[in-house]
């Protein structure tokens, strides 16, 4: 079942650990996607924390949200990109979107398949997207004061596996949110330190949250290739049609 769209704003903007979750996630996936110039960039669940930095240069950024969850006019004091949707047919061209991000989309969903597939469809050629789900050995996916402690927490191989099935390319993978999900000030003014720290350990290890890089997986045509015979003429009355 999705969060909804009051308590996750509260978290990422009102809160200050939820601004330092959001500070922590969004400097791996610029480390992974350092920009998106003149391309298409959409976010799926709750993730428009995450995509301010693509504003500038991006063709277009647009952050779908599902109607269970509710939306939010976003980014503050700049024309709305948001947009509510249904959870697996999205207001968006097939084939249209460069890069795609889901936070708090998949794990929530209560129609994963349909919505990979809607995922998959968006996507154009040479499309990424990137997955970013609780941690299930983490520590915030077993406290129920943050968004990552609701919905299905996966470990790395379950969601590659997900991922493949639908036609999806794992390419890389990392973890983020090292920083224990506490509000106390030690930890939150240590949260720095204990990201670049954590970011040298397995991605299995303590990360809060899992990130998957992936790209759209296009099958060629399955089967022989016919091909075409050119058509031979039936001479049976040649004989009669042209005498001798």
């Amino acid at each position: 079942m999705h969060l909804d769209v009051q308590d996750l704003r509260n978290f990422y903007y009102r809160s200050t650990l939820g601004r330092a979750a959001q500070a922590a996630i969004r400097g791996r996936l610029l480390q992974i996607w350092p920009e998106a110039k003149g391309q298409t960039v959409a976010g799926f669940g709750f993730a428009v924390p995450l995509l301010r930095p693509y504003l500038a240069e991006s063709r277009r950024v647009i952050g779908v949200m599902p109607g269970p969850q509710g939306v939010m006019p976003w980014p503050a004091g700049m024309p709305n990109v948001s947009v509510l949707s249904e959870e697996t047919h999205w207001p968006i061209e097939t084939g249209h979107v460069d890069k795609l991000v889901v936070m708090h989309g998949l794990e929530t969903s209560e129609r994963p398949s349909q919505l990979l597939d809607e995922c998959w469809r968006v996507l154009g050629p040479g499309g990424k997207a990137i997955f970013i789900v609780p941690n299930r050995a983490g520590l915030w996916s077993r406290s129920d004061k943050t968004p990552f402690g609701f919905g299905r927490p996966y470990t790395l191989g379950q969601l590659e596996s997900q991922l493949k099935i639908h036609q999806f390319l794992p390419e890389a993978h990392c973890s983020a949110l090292y920083l224990p999900p506490s509000y106390r000030r030690f930890w939150l003014k240590s949260g720095n330190l204990i990201e670049k720290t954590g970011q040298r350990l397995p991605t299995i290890m303590a990360g809060g949250v899992l990130m998957v890089e992936v790209s759209k997986r296009v099958h060629p045509p399955r089967g022989n290739v016919a091909k075409d015979t050119p058509r031979r003429t039936v001479k049976a009355l040649d004989g009669l049609l042209k005498p001798v």
